[in-house]
C-alpha cells in the first residue's frame, strides 16, 4: 500500500509538472512581448485568432473583443492591415467571414482587411500568415492567456512577432481555458520544435 502511494505521489507529481511548468515558462519567456492596445509597438498587420460563432453567426463576446481590439490598433495606427483567421465547415459556419463583417462594422475599410477560412488551430493560422500571406512581422491579437502559445509558435514559423492582450471582459469559460491550455501548450512545443526541424532541412 505504502509503495503503491508512493508510485502514485510520483506520477502525480511528473503529471502536474509536465503541464504546469510548459506554460510557466512560455509565460516566463514572453511576458515583456506582451502589451496592453495602447502601449503596442507598430507592425504592418494585426493577426486575429478566430474563437467560435454564436447560434445566429455573428461572434462570441472572446472573438468580438479580439476583433474590437485589433480595430482599435488600426484605427490608432499601430498596424495598417488586419488578417482575420478562423475555421470554416460546408455548413455554412465560416469565422473568418463574420470576422470581417464585424471589422467592417467597426470601422475597418475592406481593402485593408485580409481573410483566411483556412485557420483551425493556433499553429495553422501562424503557418499559414507566413506560407501564403507572406507575413514576416504582426502583432498578435487574442486573450492573455493565448498569447504566450500563438508567441512561440510564431517564432518557430518565422514571424517577428508582439502579442496585444484583449481581456476587455471576464469570461465564463476562463477556468476551462486554463484547462486546455495546458495540454494545448504541449503540443505547441511539440509543433514548434517540428516546425524549427523543418526549417533547418529547408536551410
Amino acid at each position: 500500500m505504502l509503495k503503491f502511494s508512493r508510485r502514485g505521489l510520483l506520477i502525480g507529481t511528473a503529471a502536474t509538472l509536465l503541464f504546469i511548468v510548459p506554460g510557466w515558462l512560455l509565460d516566463r519567456r514572453n511576458d515583456s512581448r506582451i502589451f496592453l492596445p495602447g502601449e503596442a509597438p507598430t507592425h504592418p498587420i494585426a493577426i486575429v485568432f478566430g474563437a467560435g460563432l454564436r447560434r445566429d453567426g455573428r461572434p462570441t463576446t472572446v472573438l468580438a473583443d479580439r476583433i474590437a481590439v485589433a480595430v482599435e490598433l488600426y484605427q490608432t495606427g499601430r498596424v495598417s492591415r488586419i488578417l482575420l483567421s478562423g475555421s470554416a465547415r460546408p455548413d455554412g459556419y465560416n469565422e473568418a467571414q463574420s470576422m470581417r463583417s464585424y471589422a467592417i462594422q467597426l470601422g475597418v475599410p475592406d481593402e485593408d482587411l485580409l481573410v483566411d477560412s483556412g485557420g483551425d488551430r493556433t499553429f495553422t493560422t501562424c503557418t499559414r500568415a507566413r506560407e501564403i500571406f507572406g507575413i514576416d512581422s504582426a502583432t498578435l491579437v487574442t486573450q492573455r492567456y493565448h498569447l504566450p502559445r500563438a508567441l512561440i509558435l510564431c517564432d518557430a514559423i518565422g514571424i517577428d512577432a508582439h502579442g496585444v492582450a484583449s481581456d476587455l471582459h471576464s469570461y465564463r469559460a476562463e477556468r476551462f481555458w486554463a484547462v486546455r491550455e495546458s495540454f494545448a501548450t504541449l503540443r505547441a512545443f511539440v509543433d514548434a520544435g517540428l516546425a524549427r526541424l523543418s526549417n533547418l532541412k529547408r536551410s
